[in-house]
């Protein structure tokens, strides 16, 4: 069997297909026949007017029998459907148009033949169609519009802009093939000339020239795509604006000068002078802003700005003039813009190529300074009063702190530059923070007003500074400064002292230690190191180590037992000079926590001793009020209430009880100053006999009342002293653990401390009687009707 593509055959010529020795199986007899197929070559040209249907070509088969025909694909049943169908003749029939653009540009269909008689397929082909373009679409533009924007400076040769094109049709064939042209440039100079390349679909605008925005800020390009098809040629056209901006290629040149040219000596930020210029760039561009230059001003007094809005440059006098120096300054001023100088100008038109140019491009290295506008200024100065002149400006001297009231320091001179001398001159005492000198408006000699003292706040880094005015005689009368710096030597008049005078140390089976730090006001060789000594009764107790130095270290032995500790040390400077410090150590147990003070005054609270030393604080007020009763003393107290007028009295003092001795255990307790030290419990009872204060109180004023009215007190006194012998008697038998201190006469009860801690003590009521509150005073009648109606209603 012999297979054919007709899809491999080409469509362009009459092909002759003779098929030899074709196996065809007719009807059951198995006959093998020749077959001979001759098809033209088929193509529809797009867009075919008609009239339909109408007959594309034939298929012609070369055959004994009679043959049913059948045509599918593209044109038939697929898209662009029903264009085309074939009959049993072999004629293929166009029955529509069809679009290039549209359709594809072959319709790829099957042909297959079948036996009439047998309806058995006879042969199946490929059969391919061509459509045939037209020039039925011109080139079309991207836009509509191009607009972009070039500086004038714009090079010539360089790209301005690109456009772009496009044709529907073939672009194998003429219809879809097209050029780009030049066709109207609006408006039309003579400075430049413009054209444009093309590359496939792409055209680039280029020009020849100079671009000038004086001669036309904007250019209007008409440009053209035309096909090149042979029947006809299709185009289009599109604008291209290109817009111009300007640049500096028009030099400013002065035009004027207005203002007085004059400056009066010693005068600064004053306006001497402005120049006026022209420009034919645009007005507020770049290209027309001025920028002004001067030369000849080594001392750099003046300096020059350009007026945003006139674009005159400003001569301004920045730093004050001598007329004693000089009388006039020369100035020479140029003027250019702010972005480079462009120019360009045609030397001659080459045809066919690019121009021949003069041209200075912006950043080119070729010098234009020589093209820059200048012009000469003259500024004369004025002589006016000068103020006078310290000689020195500055003073500077040195002496000792502490020197007397009155001592001479210096004296200030002062010249007039204008001619006048120092004793023409006013002097007077300018800024004297702390009124340390006077100033003889005469001569000028200052002297101390007040004992000069290194370490004074006033004083910065050893020196202290004063200013000094001359005021001459001139109209108007000018004024001098001066300044004199002293420069304070330091003595020995500060003595060493503690920087902390209460420190905190731990309680420990070993020695434990806390540093101590001392400061000096003066400076070496007055100040540190310094030499400790402690003093009164340390031994084993407390010690130095070392004793020499800024910062010591204070070592407790461990015979030192908890509490309060005043210790009196002697601070020595390099000189010998010193200062006898308290310091308060505070000794506690630091394994509990390290706010000692606090946990203590917890655990009194809550531990079982402290509920006893509560009991011990009541019963030990109670042995005080009848110590008050009992004790020998050698003053006499005065009672509460004087009978004759029944007003409150001053009662007894409550002074140091330097006559009353408390005899305990063969030894006898004296007041003492300082304040005594306190071990552990004694601080823990401290606590509490801030509560003895209140109940002491509480039962003297009902003692004293009931003796006014007098109320026999031996009961209750023979009953107290019972109770504190028994009390006195258990606490000597307690167990070793709770050790004994020696009581103590305090100096002074101070203030009464409120702790929120302690319980509250009631004062028993079988010792008051109601009638004692009827014969008051008036004032304590009415505090007895509010505490107690009660009883006064009765």
């Amino acid at each position: 069997m012999i297979c054919f593509n007709m899809r491999t055959l080409p469509v362009s010529f009459l092909l002759l297909l003779s098929v030899w020795s074709v196996c065809v199986w007719a009807d059951s007899r198995k006959i093998r026949q020749k077959r001979a197929w001759i098809i033209d070559s088929f193509s529809i040209e797009e867009e075919h007017p008609g009239p339909f249907p109408y007959i594309l070509g034939k298929i012609t088969i070369d055959t004994f029998y009679l043959l049913n025909f059948k045509l599918q694909g593209q044109g038939v049943d697929e898209k662009p459907k029903n264009i085309l169908s074939i009959k049993d003749t072999g004629e293929i029939i166009v029955h529509g148009k069809v679009d290039y653009e549209k359709d594809p540009k072959v319709l790829f269909l099957k042909f297959e033949a079948k036996n009439k008689s047998t309806n058995i397929v006879n042969t199946r082909l490929g059969l391919d169609i061509k459509i045939l373009d037209i020039n039925d679409h011109a080139p079309k533009f991207n836009k509509e519009i191009y607009e972009e924007t070039v500086d004038e400076s714009h090079a010539q040769g360089k790209d301005v802009l690109t456009v772009q094109a496009t044709d529907a049709d073939d672009s194998e064939t003429n219809n879809g093939t097209f050029s780009f042209t030049i066709k109207s440039v609006i408006p039309k100079t003579d400075n430049v000339e413009f054209y444009i390349q093309q590359q496939n679909q792409t055209g680039t605008i280029y020009f020849k020239g100079c671009l000038d925005y004086e001669k036309a800020q904007k250019y209007t390009v008409l440009v053209e795509a035309k096909d090149k098809g042979e029947k006809i040629q299709l185009s289009s056209t599109s604008t291209v604006i290109i817009n111009i901006s300007d640049n500096n290629n028009n030099l400013p040149e002065f035009s004027g000068k207005t203002g007085p040219g004059r400056v009066k000596e010693r005068e600064a930020g004053v306006e001497v002078l402005r120049l006026q210029v022209t420009d034919r760039d645009v007005r507020g561009s770049k290209a027309w802003k001025a920028k002004y230059i001067i030369y000849g001003d080594k001392k750099e007094i003046f300096k020059i700005e350009t007026d945003p809005v006139t674009n005159e440059g400003i001569l301004t006098v920045v730093k004050p003039m001598d007329y004693e120096e000089q009388t006039y300054q020369n100035l020479s001023i140029s003027v250019q813009n702010e972005i480079p100088y462009y120019s360009c100008k045609i030397q001659r038109k080459v045809p066919n190529a690019a121009w021949e140019l003069d041209q200075i491009a912006p950043n080119s290295d070729k010098s234009v300074t020589h093209l820059y506008n200048s012009i000469p200024v003259t500024i004369y100065v004025e002589d006016v009063n000068d103020p006078p002149v310290f000689i020195p400006p500055v003073k500077h001297i040195a002496v000792t702190e502490n020197i007397d009231v009155g001592t001479s320091l210096t004296t200030f001179t002062a010249k007039d530059m204008d001619g006048s001398y120092a004793n023409t001159f006013t002097f007077i005492k300018g800024e004297d923070i702390d009124g340390w000198i006077t100033v003889d408006a005469k001569t000028g000699h200052v002297s101390t007003a007040k004992i000069l003292d290194r370490e004074s706040p006033f004083v910065l880094d050893d020196t202290y500074t004063v200013k000094l005015y001359a005021v001459d005689e001139g109209v108007p009368p000018m004024t001098g400064t001066g300044t004199l710096v002293i420069h304070l030597i330091d003595q020995n008049d500060n003595v060493p002292i503690l920087e902390v005078n209460t420190v905190s140390i731990c309680q420990d089976k070993e020695p434990t230690m806390v540093n101590i730090t001392a400061v000096d006001l003066d400076f070496p060789p007055y100040g540190s190191p310094f030499y400790y000594e402690l003093l009164g009764d340390v031994k084993d107790k407390w010690r130095l180590e070392p004793d020499h130095g800024t910062t010591v270290g204070l070592v407790k032995e461990d015979k030192v037992s908890s509490g309060h500790h005043v210790l009196q040390i002697k601070i020595s400077d390099q000189q010998g000079l010193y200062s006898i410090q308290n310091l308060t150590v505070k000794v506690c147990d630091c394994s509990l926590t390290p706010k000692c003070h606090g946990k203590m005054v917890s655990n009194a609270r809550m531990g079982s001793v402290a509920i006893w030393l509560l009991v011990l604080s009541v019963l030990t007020a109670m042995c005080f009020m009848s110590l008050l009763i009992t004790c020998k003393t050698g003053k006499k107290m005065s009672p509460m209430f004087e009978e004759s007028y029944s007003n409150l009295m001053k009662s007894n003092t409550e002074s140091p009880g330097t006559d009353c001795s408390v005899t305990y255990k063969g030894q006898q307790a004296v007041s003492q100053d300082p304040p005594p030290v306190y071990s552990d419990q004694q601080f823990s009872d401290q606590q509490f006999s801030q509560s003895i204060y209140k109940i002491s109180s509480i039962r003297k004023s009902s003692f004293r009342t009931m003796r006014s009215y007098k109320t026999n007190a031996s009961y209750s006194g023979k009953n107290l002293a019972v109770l504190i012998n028994q009390k006195l008697l258990a606490l000597q038998t307690r167990d070793d653990q709770h050790v004994i201190y020696k009581p103590h006469c305090y100096a002074d009860e101070g203030q009464p401390m409120d702790n929120g801690e302690l319980d509250a003590i009631s004062i028993p009521e079988d010792d008051f009687q109601p009638e004692m509150l009827r014969n008051l005073d008036s004032k304590f009648s009415k505090l007895a009707t509010i505490s107690r109606p009660d009883l006064m209603r009765r």
